[in-house]
C-alpha cells in the first residue's frame, strides 16, 4: 500500500480533519511557510474557516558555510540569533548585520510580492498554527517558532503532513501542541512522501493567498 501523499492539496486536506477542534474559532491563524507550505497551508485554514498569512523565514547562513544557521530573520522584523554558533563560529556583529540586510531584502520582496500591500495578521495572544509540507531537520521550522514567540501569539500549533520521528519529537517539545500525521521510521527526505512533490511557485502562492483573503 502506498502511504504517500497524492500532492500537497491532499495532504493539507488530510492534515485539517486532525485539526478541526479549532475550526470557527475566533482567536485561530494559519501561518504557512512559503512556498511549498502555503498549499496545505491554504486547505487548513479553508477547512478551518480561519485566516490565512504567510510567515517568511530566512536563514541567517555563516559566511562561507551557508548551509551553517547562525540565526534567521522573519516576517514583522524578528531576528533569531543561534548563540551557540555565533560563538562556536566568532562571528562579529558587523558580519551578522551584514547578512541579515542582505536576507532582508529578499525577504521584504516577497512579502511584498505575496501580500500586494495587505497587512500582516495580528499574532498577539493569538492560537497560531504553523503549517509546512515536512519536517527534516526543522531549522526553518524553529526560527519561525522563536518569531511568533516574539510576536507574543497565545499558543503556537505546528502542522505537517510528514516529519522525521526525532525532529517531530524535539519540536513538540518546543510548542502548545503539534500535529503530523505521518511520522515514517525510514524518513529520508520530505519529497520522498509525496507523489507529486513539484516545487510550488511564487505566482501559485500569490493566487492562494488572494483566494483566501476573498474567503
Amino acid at each position: 500500500m502506498d502511504v504517500r501523499y497524492p500532492d500537497r492539496p491532499s495532504a493539507g486536506e488530510i492534515l485539517a480533519q486532525q485539526l478541526l477542534h479549532y475550526a470557527n474559532r475566533p482567536d485561530v491563524c494559519v501561518l504557512a511557510l512559503p512556498r511549498g507550505g502555503v498549499p496545505i497551508g491554504y486547505e487548513v485554514a479553508r477547512t478551518l474557516k480561519a485566516p490565512l498569512d504567510v510567515f517568511i523565514v530566512r536563514k541567517l547562513g555563516v559566511p562561507g558555510q551557508e548551509e551553517l544557521a547562525m540565526g534567521a530573520i522573519a516576517s514583522g522584523g524578528v531576528r533569531v540569533l543561534n548563540t551557540e554558533v555565533v560563538h562556536h563560529m566568532n562571528v562579529p556583529p558587523s558580519v551578522i548585520d551584514h547578512v541579515a540586510l542582505r536576507e532582508e531584502q529578499e525577504l521584504h520582496r516577497r512579502e511584498h510580492l505575496y501580500r500586494n500591500h495587505e497587512p500582516p495578521i495580528e499574532l498577539k495572544d493569538k492560537t497560531v498554527i504553523l503549517v509546512d509540507d515536512g519536517l527534516a531537520t526543522g531549522s526553518t521550522m524553529r526560527a519561525a517558532i522563536a518569531a511568533v514567540r516574539q510576536h507574543r501569539a497565545g499558543r503556537i500549533i505546528v502542522a505537517v503532513p510528514v516529519g522525521a520521528p526525532e525532529t517531530v519529537a524535539e519540536i513538540g517539545a518546543e510548542v502548545d501542541e503539534i500535529v503530523c500525521p505521518l511520522v515514517p521510521r525510514g524518513f529520508q527526505a520530505v519529497g520522498q512522501w509525496y507523489v507529486r512533490f513539484d516545487q510550488t511557485t511564487e505566482d501559485e502562492v500569490r493566487e492562494l493567498l488572494v483566494a483566501a483573503r476573498r474567503g
